[in-house]
Parts: structure tokens; sequence; C-alpha cells
């Protein structure tokens, strides 16, 4: 492990694992001697961090922080970070509203303190500028590499607890932000962060976004495949998995995921179907579950009550093993499904990760393996031990956001979602599937009908910053338009405000 040390301008000392100067040639230049570093000790550790944190620097830690060599962690004590608040207004995901009490995926980095292998740094040295400033260099790594395979977190362990150092925060200008946008997203982008700040701030940010018109978006493409992945972190004890499928009259499609499950060379300990059918006085009729001999035990939940949400929570009430494997009635997938998901949680010592799930008439279009900011409730393994503490929120019955907010639930207390892109579930879509009940949502006899979905409101709400908040809510306002029969851009504008506030207001009922 090598420590650099710096003071936001430029490098002041190069440091072994005890914190002895290595008596070794830098550049003064931050990134540059990163790179330099990298090269010159190509399997190795590299730690950066403001001068301030050498002593805080929590090196008891740093081998399960970097648990294998595709992982970059920093951490920010401070509440504010190099890129403005404003990203919000360009940025979709979930990656912005960082919870700074555990670890969390994100390409938001400081250079207040973090690491990466060098054999990262060496794998895409071609394709890194270190003529910009260290965070900036950073957060373009970051927010580039992450798509391709880099797995990047705010890392509160890199410093010890009783850390009460605070230093300023470099700030980006709005230059560098329009710089930022337009090097790292599609053109259009710059265009519509300048809308945002004229219709949210008042503001005419014309100099910065005509200067960065002159700039290319760089390459998203990275190559880490040199890299190799193998965990260091002791994940799986047990390595026993229970299953959970909710159904509601897909009786055919059900016994074909039962045989699926019955063929795998590594089986599940328990399959947990709960089977609703709100008719007064119905019964069962999945036979079969008595009928025939499984190699699995199946607890069988009958109930009137309809609604994934419920059925899913009933479902993971019984939940016993170390692993459950969130399923679905009409899924399809080979004999080798558990044995690679454990094969890959093991690999990349992730404590919830998802498959490729796709319909049978559609492509896979995206290879590479790494973090994710979807979930999904039909093709997802998550360790049980999470259960103590989240579950699928009620609030979402009958409408939509209950994987996401569920995903969520998982990083914020401090675990990752992985996609495994090597691991597949055809989701057959069968016909008769989905809410066959029809549910009247409260808001269905409002004069004006919300706009977004309540649901999908709150989880805005929930896990957006503010600027996102008000990005979507601009873009959903301008697509809406085209549809709208308001052609009056002041009135159509009036009313769709008015259709916003009612989504607010049905958004902290549920």
């Amino acid at each position: 492990m090598i420590i650099l040390v710096h003071d936001n301008n430029k490098v002041v000392a190069l440091l072994n694992a005890g914190l002895e100067p290595m008596d070794v040639s830098f550049d003064k230049h931050i990134a540059t001697a990163l790179i330099a570093v990298a090269k010159q000790f190509p399997e190795t550790l590299i730690i950066w961090c403001h001068k301030a944190f050498v002593n805080s620097i929590n090196t008891d830690l740093l081998h399960s922080i970097f648990h294998h060599k595709r992982i970059l962690a920093s951490y920010n004590p401070s509440e504010l970070n190099y890129l403005p608040n404003q990203i919000g207004y360009v940025d979709r995901e979930f990656y912005l509203k960082i919870n700074k009490t555990v670890s969390y995926p994100t390409w938001v980095t400081s250079s207040n303190i973090g690491g990466v292998n060098s054999s990262v740094i060496n794998s895409l040295v071609n394709q890194l500028n270190p003529k910009v400033s260290f965070d900036y260099f950073l957060i373009s790594l970051a927010k580039r590499a992450m798509v391709n395979g880099l797995f990047c977190y705010s890392e509160p362990k890199l410093l010890k607890t009783n850390t009460s150092v605070l230093i300023e925060t470099p700030k980006a200008s709005t230059s560098d932000l329009f710089l930022f946008v337009k090097q790292h997203y599609k053109w259009v982008w710059v265009f519509f962060l300048s809308m945002c700040y004229f219709v949210y701030e008042r503001k005419i940010v014309l100099f910065p976004l005509l200067k960065s018109l002159f700039f290319k978006r760089l390459s998203q493409d990275l190559n880490l495949e040199g890299v190799v992945v193998e965990s260091t972190k002791s994940i799986i004890e047990k390595k026993t998995i229970d299953v959970i499928i909710p159904t509601i009259g897909r009786k055919e499609y059900l016994y074909d995921v039962l045989k699926d499950l019955a063929s795998q060379t590594l089986l599940p300990k328990n399959v947990i179907i709960v089977e609703q059918n709100t008719l007064s006085g119905s019964v069962s009729d999945l036979h079969y579950l008595k009928t025939e001999d499984w190699p699995f035990t199946i607890k069988h939940t009958f109930t009137h009550q309809s609604g994934v949400v419920n059925a899913r929570n009933i479902a993971l009430s019984q939940v016993t093993s170390e692993w459950v494997l969130l399923g679905d009635d009409d899924n399809r997938f080979d004999q080798f499904l558990i044995e690679q998901l454990f094969s890959q949680i093991l690999c990349y010592g992730v404590a919830s990760g998802l498959t490729v799930y796709l319909q049978p008439h559609e492509k896979q279009t995206f290879f590479k393996t790494g973090q994710t900011p979807i979930f999904g409730g039909g093709n997802a393994i998550i360790k049980s031990s999470l259960l103590n503490t989240i579950s699928f929120n009620p609030k979402y019955e009958f409408n939509y956001g209950e994987d996401t907010d569920f995903g969520m639930q998982i990083r914020l207390s401090g675990e990752d979602v992985a996609f495994f892109s090597d691991i597949k579930i055809t989701h057959l879509k069968a016909p008769i599937g989905g809410y066959r009940t029809i549910v009247k949502q409260r808001w269905v006899d409002d004069i004006i009908q919300p706009k977004p979905s309540p649901t999908i409101q709150l989880l805005y709400q929930t896990y957006y910053t503010d600027q996102q908040l008000l990005s979507y809510k601009l873009l959903l306002g301008l697509r809406s338009y085209k549809h709208s029969a308001i052609k009056n851009p002041m009135t159509y504008i009036k009313h769709f405000n008015k259709q916003w506030q009612r989504s607010q207001f049905w958004s902290s009922k549920l």
C-alpha cells in the first residue's frame, strides 16, 4: 500500500502502510503522481488523502474496504461536494443523495481521502486526463468507469470513528459543471441544464454553456476486463437459499418454475409460494404441490388478499435460509441458476444481485457486470439478514415503485446491489399476469388528475435530491405538453402545476 498525501494543490509526501516516508521521486501534480505511482507499483493499493487526514486513516479496515481490485472508495465528511448540487438537474440516477453514515454506491468521489488499486489506473491510463484538477480527475474516472464494472463507494470507514477533522472541500465552478456535463452526458443535457438554471434560479448561464460546446464527450466505453475480481470478503457461510414466489392465476406457469427449481445443481432448501385469489370461498388449485414429490420443502400460503407487495412480505417472513431468491411465477431458467448466483456473490462480495431479465423476444444489449441503480423483485438474490430491517413498502401496493424502493432500502442499509451480466432468467410475461384485481385508486375521482403517479412522486421525493426532483418535474412537463390537449403554453403550465400539486398531496397521504 502507498499513501499519496496532498494539500489540494500538490503532492507533499508518499507514505508506506506504516505512515513512514518512502524514498520515491514523485510529480507534484496530484493526478500525474497517482498515474506514475500506479505504473511504478502495478499491483498495489494506492490511497490518497489530504494532509489533514493522515493521522485519521483507518488502516485496520482498508483490507475489508478494498476486498477486490475493482473497488474505488472515497469519503468526504462535509455535506458539500466538489460538484454543485445543480448536477442533479442532469443526472437521473439514485447516486447523488448519499447516506454518508454507511458505505453507499456513488460515483461522487472526493479528494479528501480515498483509494483504488493501481491495476485500475493502469488499465484506464489512456482514457484519463491528469491535467485537470484532482477532484475533476477522480469524479470523471468514477463516473465513466462505474458503468464499466468499477465498484465506487462513499465509504466513511476510511476514517477512524473519532475523526473530527473538517477541511474546506474544493468547489467546481459553474463552467466546470457545464464542462463535466458536456464530457459525460449527451450534448443535449448542457442545454437542459441551462434551462433549469433559468427556470428555477433565474440565472442566465450563457458563457459556461457556450464554453462547454467546444469540448467533446469523453469515451464512456472503458475496459476493465484485465482487472481480475476475486473478493476476500466472507459473504457466504451456509450456502443455503429459499425461493419466494407470489402467484395468482398461473397454475401451469408456476409448475414450470418449480420444475426448473427441481433440476438445479444446487437445490433450494425451501420454496415459499403465496397464492392469491380474491374470490370469496375460493380455494387453492395448485394440487401438484401435494400430489407430486419435490426435492425441497414447499411452504404454501393461500390468501384472499391480493397485491404483490403483501404477498412478497408474507413470503419473506417465512424465509429461514441464509439467502433468498426473489422469483416470479412466469420465469424460466437453466439448471445452473442458483450455483451461478452463489459463484458471482462470492466473486464480488455483495449482499444482493440481479440477473439479466428479458422476455423471449428481447436481446441483451449490456454485458458488463457491475453496480446498478435498479432493482427487480422477480430476479434478485439477497442475503436474508437484510430482512431484519427492510421489506416491501405497502404504500406502493397496486401501483409502481415497490421494487426500486426495496433496492434503495438495501443501499441505504450499507449494502450494494450488483448486476450479473452472464446469469439469465427469462421472463415470459404471461398474458394473465400483473394486477388482475381492479383497484380504485383514491385519486381517481379528482377533477385534476395527479401527475406523476403519487407513488412515483413518493419514490422520487424520498430518494432524489431537490434538484433532481425539480429537473424531473420540468422534463415531465415538457414531454407531457406534446400529448396535451391544452396547447396554450401559459394555460398548460398552470394546469400541469395543479396536477403536480395533486400528486404531492396524494403522495403525502400514502
